[in-house]
C-alpha cells in the first residue's frame, strides 16, 4: 500500500484513500486560501500523506475570530 497519493499514483493504485491521521498529529495553517504559502502547505501535507484539509485552517479573509493552532 501507498503511503500518500502521489506514490498511490505512481504505482497505479486508482482506489487509494489516505488512512485517518487525527488533526493533533499536524498543523493547522493561518494561510489565506488560494496563498502561494496555503498552496505550499497543502503539498507539503500530501507529500507526507496526510489529509488536506484541518478543521482549524483558516478558512476565509474574515477568520479573525479564529483560534490558530
Amino acid at each position: 500500500m501507498s503511503n500518500s497519493i502521489l506514490d498511490a499514483i505512481k504505482n497505479g493504485e486508482w482506489d487509494y484513500e489516505p488512512g485517518l491521521v487525527e488533526e493533533n498529529r499536524y498543523d493547522s495553517t493561518q494561510a489565506m486560501p488560494g496563498s502561494s504559502e496555503k498552496v505550499q502547505t497543502l503539498a507539503q501535507r500530501l507529500r507526507k500523506g496526510l489529509p488536506l484539509w484541518h478543521s482549524s485552517d483558516r478558512k476565509s479573509y474574515d477568520d479573525s475570530d479564529q483560534a490558530w493552532v
